[in-house]
């Protein structure tokens, strides 16, 4: 039987490694419907946010994670560029113009928040999931979406010992020329991989969704990687035009089953 909770959010503020970031923390409600002093442990989940932000697609989409099970905490990692109203859309990005608009602002940021930034502020995330009161000891997951889904990699790449699942859903760039491309981090993951790349994601063409299937082989990572047909970059965001149901759904379907085996 397929159990879900109640869930109750609120924001927190994380120091992060150069200032303090705004995080939106969702846990079962349990016994503790404030979810201030919970009773009840569970085992925690880092959501690592996508080029638009921590806005309400977001912190739904974290509200579902943590209703199986989870106190699931979604930083503002663009907190060194504004708060989260500041760095997100004030409507939904349904039609190009206004896609087109936004991300002329967004893209910036997500470049410029390199690894040596990063770095730092996920581990200071970690560090702030793992010492909230109803987070369960042992590892957590971590699940990143886009742009996020190169820095979840990253963390688990950082924290190999606090982190035994990754999820990464329509990331693009995950195999450049670079010398710190990121399917090269690949050998320092210790967690079990789940990627559920999308077949029109332009950001990850075929060539590249081959060459990081033979680096997580390669680097002997369990893990399953498949390629959604008919999705989109950022199908999995019901407040963009790229928004595809089922391979939304399946991701959600996917994204369960690697939590339950792994981390409990």
């Amino acid at each position: 039987m397929t159990i879900t909770h109640d869930t109750v959010g609120k924001y927190i503020t994380v120091a992060a490694a150069d200032g303090d970031a705004e995080a939106y923390l969702v846990r079962p409600a349990g016994d503790d419907p404030a979810g201030e002093n919970p009773e009840t442990d569970y085992p925690g989940v880092l959501f690592i946010i996508d080029a638009i932000g921590l806005r309400p697609q977001t912190r739904r989409m974290a509200d579902r994670i943590a209703s199986w099970g989870y106190v699931v905490l979604v930083p503002n990692v663009f907190y060194r560029w504004g708060t989260a109203e500041e760095t997100s859309p004030e409507d939904e990005l349904l039609d190009a113009d206004a896609r087109k608009e936004f991300f002329s602002v967004a893209m910036p940021r997500v470049h410029a928040l390199t690894d040596d930034l990063a770095e730092p502020d996920l581990s200071a995330y970690i560090d702030a999931l793992k010492a909230t009161p109803g987070v369960s000891k042992g590892p957590i997951g971590v699940t990143g979406y886009c742009a996020g889904g190169r820095l979840a990699l990253l963390a688990a790449a950082t924290r190999p010992d606090d982190v035994a699942a990754l999820g990464m859903f329509h990331t693009g760039g995950l195999v450049t020329q670079s010398s710190g491309s990121p399917h090269l981090r690949l050998a320092d993951v210790d967690a079990q991989v789940l990627a559920v790349h999308a077949d029109r994601d332009r950001s990850l063409p075929s060539e590249a969704i081959a060459q990081f299937e033979h680096a997580l082989i390669t680097a002997g990572v369990t893990h399953s990687a498949t390629v959604y047909p008919g999705a989109e970059h950022g199908y999995t965001m019901a407040d963009t035009a790229s928004y595809n149901h089922d391979a939304s759904e399946y991701h959600f379907a996917e994204l369960r089953k690697l939590f339950a085996h792994t981390l409990h």
